[in-house]
């Protein structure tokens, strides 16, 4: 089922239950609210609708009118629109605002004047002889200037029932849709015989695309002209299935709706489709727990912490599935911002149980010891590790979907991961959990190796074996000269000493053998220890090759990484061994 489809059907579950306008109606911001007298004068103060957010103040959304697809030409919206088209106002230059007022005026005349309703005739009276200097004369606020504005009577806003809300302003919005439908033929998304879009509602809340909306799709060019079909004519998708699928995005766009969550660039959303209604509300909410840390609160945790504690034990993926939803479709969706448009990083379609075990095998991935603080990090979190200086707007824009999808659909990682983040660890030398979680990770996905959770004296890799003795030498330093030194080994070598080895060690075993020296003098225990360290790696160095190559391919690097870790991490281990034991 292609990626439109599906929110067709979406929408309709959703409007069974009430939880998306319906057809010819869009949920939009509104900022305030006129309160009208039945003679269209203005009953008091305009009321603001926004909420607090913060320091800020937040447009409420609400159910209106579904708006027009603004380029560059004037449209004005049915019975709501932002100020300059309602009174004649903006905060900006407005250039063309008279004119965009005109307009307002001119289709609200044309719709309200023979009407018999008492609020529409309300509005018209109202718009019949406002004029724009009448605003500062009110002394309406400035805050007011370029939100989107709607009307109540007063006798009825107590009752939060607005005039596009009444049932003969419903009935004139229906026939006003109902004469602009064009000629019908097949919709490509339901097969049903329809009117055809030539423009798609605009889809809103995705990261850093416009804020009026953008388009997945849309033929706005002469280059895509096909045989004479112009816009919605080159791919017939009705106006309902339109309308349909744009509500659905929206919806699940929105800020805490429970269906998304942000991927670096990729704002992503997912849904689920069963039966059994219960059934796919848990699978939704098990999936927002798994992927984002901060919802994992706000969900039901008990089936997650069940299965994180089966992971964490190590059992196998297979014994996970009695917690895991059955028979629930779940879809995932990807969108980043491309100019007007929207491009689509990835969309996946497949029984929950699969891809939440994909997502768990991903998990048991980035299993290692010492774990990092959090057991089942977000993509966010993961993510930062990857961004210069730990900032979100340094993480680079394809990393995000392509990491995601690859865990999704259990295909091999993008090795640009593992280059970010080898380049990273040089740069900054922070070898911590989650950098070293992600890198084992990607050794066992893309290079099938046996890559060990906790230190492995067994282990003979020789990228291991260096990142090991690099740690038992900067353990060296630190007992010699203590820890407050300026700069450790790590400060100045980790980069080199990952990379080309031959240049480094061969310096590093020298200084180790003056810290050891002053290590002999004042604990002569200590630096036998620290020798058969030292030994015990050199010797499980293969005798066949130099323990020192002059360099090292980025997956030795990433062993390095992984075997400083270990080690160092062996030499902090809270035990009642002596400390003999612990440097061994």
């Amino acid at each position: 089922m292609s990626a439109l489809a599906s929110l067709v059907r979406a929408y309709d579950r959703m409007a069974e239950r009430g939880e998306v306008p319906p057809y010819g109606y869009s949920q939009e911001k509104i900022g305030f609210l006129i309160p009208l007298n039945l003679d269209g004068s203005v009953a008091h103060a305009p009321i603001d609708l926004r909420e607090a957010e913060g320091k800020k103040k937040v447009a409420r959304l609400v159910a209106v009118p579904q708006p027009t697809k603004r380029t560059f030409g004037i449209e004005p919206n049915f019975l709501w629109d932002k100020s300059a088209y309602v009174l004649g106002v903006t905060a900006g230059e407005g250039k063309r605002t008279s004119r965009e007022h005109e307009a307002f005026v001119a289709r609200h005349r044309e719709c309200l004047v023979s009407s018999p309703d008492e609020a529409l005739q309300a509005l018209w009276r109202f718009l019949d002889t406002w004029t724009p200097d009448q605003f500062a004369g009110l002394g309406w606020p400035d805050d007011m200037k370029d939100q989107n504005i709607v009307f109540a009577l007063e006798s009825e806003r107590l009752a939060n029932v607005m005039i596009h809300n009444r049932p003969a302003a419903r009935k004139l919005w229906a026939r006003l849709i109902a004469a602009d439908e064009k000629d019908t033929t097949a919709c490509l998304i339901t097969g049903d015989s329809a009117p055809v879009a030539r423009l798609h509602p605009a889809i809103k809340g995705v990261w850093r695309a416009q804020s009026s909306g953008a388009s997945i799709v849309s033929f706005n060019l002469d280059a895509f002209t096909s045989y004479g079909h112009e816009q919605g004519d080159n791919a017939p998708v009705s106006e309902a299935a339109a309308f349909a699928y744009t509500s659905a995005l929206n919806r699940f766009l929105e800020r805490n709706s429970g269906h998304r969550i942000q991927i670096g660039d990729a704002s992503t959303v997912f849904w689920a489709d069963s039966s059994n209604a219960q059934a796919a509300l848990e699978a939704e909410s098990m999936f927002l727990g798994f992927v984002d840390e901060k919802a994992t609160e706000a969900v039901e945790t008990k089936k997650i912490e069940s299965v994180l504690a089966k992971l964490r034990a190590g059992r196998p993926i297979e014994d996970f599935k009695p917690d895991l939803p059955q028979g629930v479709r779940f879809f995932v969706l990807a969108l980043a911002p491309n100019a007007a448009r929207l491009s689509v990083r990835f969309y996946i379609e497949d029984d929950f149980g699969v891809i939440a075990e994909r997502y768990l095998r991903h998990l048991d991935r980035l299993r290692i010891d010492p774990p990092p603080k959090e057991e089942a990090p977000s993509m966010w979190r993961m993510l930062i590790q990857t961004a210069v200086r730990g900032k979100s707007e340094n993480i680079q824009p394809n990393l995000a979907g392509e990491w995601m999808r690859a865990i999704l659909t259990d295909t091999p990682y993008p090795l640009t991961l593992l280059a970010t983040l080898i380049m990273r660890l040089r740069a900054d030398h922070d070898v911590n959990a989650l950098r070293v979680a992600i890198l084992k990770s990607i050794l066992l996905k893309n290079f099938n190796m046996e890559v060990p959770v906790s230190l492995d004296p067994e282990c003979k890799e020789p990228g291991y074996l260096l990142g090991r003795l690099f740690a038992v030498y900067e353990q060296i330093q630190t007992a010699a000269l203590g820890r407050n030194v300026n700069a450790t080994i790590k400060d100045k070598f980790y980069g080199a000493a990952s990379a080309m080895p031959r240049k480094v060690f061969r310096m590093l075993e020298a200084g180790s053998a003056n810290h050891l020296s002053k290590i002999g003098k004042q604990n002569p225990g200590l630096r036998i220890s620290f020798e058969k360290a030292v030994g015990a790696i050199m010797e499980a160095m293969s005798p066949e090759r130099d323990p020192f190559p002059a360099s090292l391919p980025d997956k030795s690097q990433a062993l390095f990484g992984l075997g400083y870790y270990h080690q160092r991490n062996k030499f902090f281990k809270k035990t009642d061994k002596s400390a003999s034991e612990e440097a061994a």
